[in-house]
């Protein structure tokens, strides 16, 4: 892969994140071309990801370390692509690098607790006096300044302040926690977006500035897309189980095999829909006719629906419906879905590459999912040991000798 062609060639980051939410977002920017230096704390054993299981190695997947060369497989996707060195920023010599470092840099990210870069002296007002082009982005459970609770927050805390546990489920069900870690998947995208804005900003003026996000804000800000409240209002249940009756017909049935996902929220589709079910005249039932209508009687036609569908097969179901443009698709398990042979053709999804062992190639992790006319992306490279590459930035970005290291290695700086 040519790294000239990659749209953030030339731009270095500082990567002081750790776990999903932080790592998730330099993930991005390093498969977008960006010298991602990723900043671990020795005390710690580095990023917390180092130590989530499963392990892969020699023997391949397993629950628990085993070896020296066994890599955690969420630090196996998370590191891609990024340097590793490690540094305390709790000594005073430890700090002193960091800021060397933040006066090289273009971005640096970090996702600490509301008040710790200040203890740390490493804030945004320290290092934007350092070098005012510094774009400085905090990924934070409730924002720079801080929260309910000690400011520290998990996906699961921020999936139940924000209200999304109880948009899913049946009138009556207990909150739904979503499989997905959705919160800290969807702060770094909003993350990426300010850090890229801030670095165009800052190509017009010369000024970086603080890229603040945070986690509740970023997940409530989506619930706040759809109505709920008005919903409630007008005499529409929140949570609506399988269907959604305020579309229907729309929801997701079962069938003899399995389970298929149907959308006909226009007349047109619903129509089609009425034909594949064999009764093509219900189209003009004056219940079924216009939208309306529909969402008055979702009740009668999704119980319809779900009666055709438990004679079939999740095949015979889909293809029925498609025949007559109707918008259907399988529920596909996970491993299926990742091993999509489109979303692997165009990168979005991508084996997962073992420093010592090479491509893990049952393994499969995120890529970068966008396509660039102009312009690569790639997530090739696998992530580093702890420390990998400590001298070499030491050495290679801010010149400093064997004797240098070693006297910041003395002091436990590294």
């Amino acid at each position: 892969m040519n790294d000239i062609a990659r749209p953030l060639t030339g731009k270095t980051v500082l990567d002081l994140t750790t776990a999903l939410s932080g790592p998730y977002a330099t993930l991005l920017l390093a498969g977008l071309g960006a010298r991602v230096i990723k900043i671990e704390n020795p005390e710690l054993g580095g990023d917390t990801s180092r130590n989530n299981a499963p392990y892969y190695g020699a023997n391949g997947l397993q629950a628990r370390r085993t070896s020296e060369t066994d890599m955690s497989v969420s630090m196996m996707l998370r590191g891609r692509n990024k340097e590793s060195m490690t540094l305390n920023l709790k000594t005073p010599e430890g700090r002193a690098v960091l800021l060397e470092l933040a006066a090289t840099a273009d971005v640096l990210v970090e996702n600490y607790s509301a008040g710790v870069t200040q203890r740390l002296g490493i804030d945004f007002a320290t290092l934007h006096e350092l070098n005012p082009r510094l774009v400085y982005a905090s990924i934070s459970g409730f924002g720079a300044q801080g929260g309910p609770g000690s400011g520290k927050a998990m996906d699961t805390i921020i999936q139940a302040l924000s209200g999304t546990m109880l948009t899913a489920g049946s009138p009556g069900d207990p909150p739904v926690r979503f499989g997905l870690p959705i919160a800290d998947l969807v702060a770094p995208l909003f993350g990426v977006i300010g850090v890229l804005s801030a670095v165009l900003e800052g190509e017009r003026t010369g000024e970086g500035q603080h890229v603040d996000v945070s986690m509740l804000g970023a997940l409530t800000s989506l619930v706040a897309c759809e109505p709920f409240d008005a919903f409630e209002k007008i005499g529409m249940p929140l949570r609506t189980g399988s269907y959604v009756p305020r579309l229907a017909p729309f929801g997701v049935f079962l069938t003899r095999d399995g389970w298929f996902a149907l959308c006909g929220p226009t007349d047109a589709f619903s129509a089609g829909v009425m034909r594949a079910l064999g009764v093509p005249e219900l189209a003009d039932d004056e219940r079924f006719s216009r939208r309306d209508n529909r969402v008055h009687h979702a009740d009668e036609l999704h119980a319809m629906i779900a009666g055709w569908a438990q004679h079939l097969t999740v095949e015979e179901a889909v293809r029925r419906l498609e025949e007559e443009g109707v918008p259907a698709a399988a529920v596909r398990e996970t491993g299926d879905a990742v091993r999509d042979p489109l979303v692997l053709s165009r990168g979005e999804v991508e084996p997962l590459p073992h420093p010592v062992f090479g491509i893990a190639h049952d393994l499969f992790g995120s890529g970068v999912p966008i396509t660039f006319s102009g312009s690569s992306t790639s997530l090739d490279r696998p992530a580093p040991w702890l420390g990998e590459h400590t001298e070499a930035v030491l050495a290679g970005l801010l010149g400093y000798g064997d004797e240098q290291i070693a006297a910041l290695r003395e002091a436990g700086a590294l």
